[in-house]
């Protein structure tokens, strides 16, 4: 059975599900939504993305999408490892403009919840990583939007040197927080 951790910022969680293991490999259940609903994640997850980023230093991020399709996800990587952060871009609430961040390591198997109203992004810390997530909305261009990965007002230490070459055109102009209509506002409960 999986063991689910809550980060610094209510709602978002770290997942670390059972490996079996032989001489073969292993086998690991990575979910099961009923058991995440007694765990207190009821995302109704209809997309999975996959991507493979081949420099060690890439970052993708600071994504999310507005509502009415804003999108909670459900993180891992299944070679390599990252540094992934979530962002709480709920204006009013009391982690606003908060980071956490979280090693995920495919050797480890570990998960990262993140619910809507968080901006998500990640940097490789190997070459050849590869990242699989599920999301609660699908993808809508029309609500697709980013925040600056080194916005200073948030301050997030991505642990690794930023590879500039690789960054997208996307998160190169990406705006500041303070000048971004998140859509999101805090109303008391947790995310």
């Amino acid at each position: 059975m999986p063991t689910f951790h809550p980060l610094a910022i209510p709602g978002v969680i770290e997942v670390r599900p059972d490996r079996f293991g032989d001489d073969r490999g292993f086998f690991s259940e990575v979910y099961r939504k009923s058991l995440w609903q007694e765990n207190g994640v009821d995302a109704d997850f209809v997309q999975d993305n996959h991507s493979l980023s081949r420099a060690k230093g890439t970052l993708r991020g600071l994504h999310f999408q507005t509502p009415p399709m804003a999108q909670a996800k459900l993180v891992r990587v299944t070679r390599g490892r990252v540094f992934d952060v979530a962002v709480d871009i709920r204006k009013g609430s009391p982690t606003y403009a908060k980071w956490v961040g979280l090693e995920l390591d495919a050797t480890l198997g570990n998960q990262l919840y993140i619910p809507a109203g968080f901006a998500h992004g990640f940097v490789t810390m190997e070459p050849d990583t590869e990242f699989l997530y599920k999301v609660s909305a699908n993808y809508s261009p029309d609500n697709d939007r980013s925040v600056r990965y080194d916005d200073p007002a948030i301050g997030i230490d991505w642990r690794v040197e930023v590879n500039q070459d690789c960054l997208s055109a996307k998160d190169k102009g990406a705006p500041l927080l303070e000048e971004t209509d998140t859509g999101f506002v805090f109303d008391g409960a947790v995310a």
